[in-house]
């Protein structure tokens, strides 16, 4: 690869737009790096040149839809053929979050790559498309894009531009194959494996509190509780049986005899 190309459109008005998605990446790769971006009158456009890659980066500040002139321009005074160049821009047909790289293919409507081939007079550069959504109806596309993302839709775009640039070293290098396998392959964290459930320690288990003792008894007319026990009702009951006990033969005999003698009279 020999030349990057972030689209976008200039100026404080457009800056944080959805259209400028290529803009992003490119400030933000070059940041990374340290690689300084002036302006070139010569191209119009943003300019500077990766030192460990020698790869040219370049942001277009001629608007969308003149892009391809300052692309053509550093293209035929470099000598950089299509398939050496990289276009990063906007993607209405990708969710926010979505971030993929092809070469060549139709340009969806896209107003900047209309222009960039119509002036190479080829489809065959690469592309990084960085997913923003789409509105929904053709007729809102233009309003849509020229405004600001929301703000869970511009965390979803910086994660995707975030991804791109982790594989802009491959792509860099020449390694495009490496750099769509990486970028394509959707990360694969493994689930964790629930843990089996064990019994618990029984030094952990907590003892049964013990049961409360019942409420003494009450007699019905609301008196003093009975304490008896029934141990103590058990005797109870043995020795009122003892006195029910009925006399024993020696003891009938004398109560006959005592009685005998009352009635009969005296002997002397």
């Amino acid at each position: 690869m020999k030349l990057i190309i972030g689209l976008g459109n200039p100026g404080e008005k457009y800056e944080r737009t959805r259209h400028n998605a290529g803009f992003w990446l490119i400030e933000r790769f070059a940041a990374q790096t340290g690689t300084a971006m002036r302006k070139d009158a010569k191209f119009q456009a943003l300019v500077g040149r990766h030192s460990p890659s020698g790869v040219w980066l370049l942001m277009p500040q001629t608007f969308m839809n003149a892009s391809g002139r300052p692309v053509q321009m550093i293209a035929s005074f470099f000598k950089i053929a299509p398939a050496e160049i990289l276009v990063v821009h906007d993607e209405l047909d990708f969710a926010p979050g979505v971030a993929k790289i092809k070469q060549g293919g139709g340009i969806a409507g896209h107003n900047g790559l209309r222009d960039i081939s119509a002036r190479l007079g080829s489809h065959d550069y690469w592309r990084l498309r960085i997913g923003v959504g789409h509105p929904g109806a053709r007729d809102a596309v233009t309003e849509y894009v020229l405004n600001k993302p929301g703000a869970d839709d511009r965390v979803e775009i910086d994660a995707a531009i975030m991804r791109a640039l982790d594989v802009l070293p491959l792509i860099v290098g020449g390694d495009m194959q490496s750099a769509m396998l990486k970028l394509h392959t959707p990360d694969k964290t493994p689930a964790r494996a629930p843990e089996k459930a064990r019994k618990p320690d029984a030094a952990a288990t907590p003892a049964k509190p013990p049961k409360p003792p019942k409420p003494p008894k009450v007699d019905t007319a609301g008196k003093a509780p009975v304490q008896e026990t029934k141990p103590a009702l058990a005797a109870a009951e043995v020795e009122a049986k003892k006195d029910e006990q009925p006399a024993s033969a020696s003891e009938k005999k004398g109560a006959f005899k005592s009685l005998f003698k009352k009635f009969l009279p005296d002997q002397k």
